[in-house]
């Protein structure tokens, strides 16, 4: 048995934390996509765009900002590596 929110406040606050973990992982689902892409076939517009992502992601305390700073530096590596290979 779930034990329910007694005050009124503590209900908001239920209904803002729903909301915010459905936010949260729409954003972490639509970054892995674009990781993913972005491993499949880089290209300069899809590198910008993701850096974009993973910058708002770190602004809206979705992700860490050393795990963005991974993220870059990996992608921007693989990039890098397919241009030398073409």
């Amino acid at each position: 048995m779930a034990i329910m929110p007694v005050t009124v406040g503590a209900l908001r606050k239920l209904r803002a934390d729903k909301h915010k973990a459905a936010v949260n992982v729409r954003v972490r689902v639509a970054l892995r996509e674009a990781v993913s892409g972005m491993r499949k076939k880089p290209t300069e517009k899809k590198i910008s765009e993701l850096f974009s992502k993973l910058d708002r992601a770190v602004k809206g305390k979705v992700i860490h900002k050393n795990k963005a700073a991974r993220i870059k530096s990996q992608l921007a590596k693989l990039q890098t590596l397919s241009k030398k290979a073409k």
